[in-house]
């Protein structure tokens, strides 16, 4: 495994508490980061602190990310219990249901756009600003491969993931001036809790799709992250990085 040395340096990561986050967390503090995890789910956030085992290295932050207000007070609180951010990894999102548009629940469409989208939105606002004024920043967007090309009876994720592209693109020119870099990652389907949300049909579509004939590993997609959040990606800025295991048709 490849080391990146992230010695005195403060990683945010939504959803960091499971998934995704989770495997991003432990690959950032084998570098040595400072890790805050923030994440909605109180009790899987005491677990994944206690099970890291790092003391002090890694901090529990309760926030909704689709509340600015919440969004706020942990970035005030992890400024100062951790210091200043300079990486930021936005893991937390859901799926939402598996439905036909014309049969997509209203409710359901605002709930998965307000997490996956504005969400994103939100941390992106929150944390940017300083790494602008201190010009140094790494930031990674998880998409999807659905944001590229779609999938049918997910609308609303498939949306988002492409909206969460698109602000990543944007946001990835503003800063191109300093050194900060904003990049997206767009993984096929990994086996983790939001397989939960998902019909086992719609598992099988996604399955069916990818060449590797398996779903990517968490881990596999915290090693391309590491990369992206380190200094030594110290050019690439605004890209989308696959890792679909040969879905991607662009």
């Amino acid at each position: 495994m490849n080391r990146y040395d992230f010695e005195g340096q403060t990683a945010v990561i939504t959803g960091g508490a499971l998934g995704i986050g989770y495997a991003v967390a432990e690959r950032l503090l084998a570098g040595g980061a400072k890790i805050a995890l923030w994440d909605r789910d109180a009790g899987a956030l005491e677990a994944a602190r206690d099970t890291l085992k790092a003391g002090d290295q890694v901090q529990a932050y309760q926030v909704d990310i689709t509340s600015t207000l919440q969004v706020k007070a942990a970035a005030d609180a992890t400024a100062k219990q951790q210091g200043d951010v300079s990486v930021l990894v936005n893991s937390a999102g859901i799926a939402g249901p598996n439905a036909p548009l014309a049969d997509y629940p209203d409710d359901e469409w605002e709930k998965v756009i307000a997490i996956n989208l504005t969400g994103t939105f939100n941390i992106n606002k929150a944390i940017v600003a300083g790494m602008v004024a201190r010009n140094y920043g790494r930031i990674v967007n998880v998409a999807s491969i659905a944001g590229k090309e779609g999938n049918p009876n997910a609308s609303a994720y498939s949306a988002s993931k492409a909206g969460v592209i698109a602000l990543t693109k944007s946001l990835g020119k503003e800063t191109a001036g300093r050194n900060v870099a904003v990049n997206a990652i767009t993984p096929a389907a990994a086996k983790t809790r939001i397989f939960d949300q998902m019909s086992q049909e719609h598992i099988d579509y996604m399955l069916s799709k990818i060449p590797r004939g398996r779903f990517v590993n968490v881990g596999e997609i915290a090693a391309m992250v590491a990369w992206l959040v380190s200094e030594e990606n110290s050019f690439t800025t605004g890209a989308v990085f696959d890792l679909s295991g040969g879905r991607a048709t662009y």
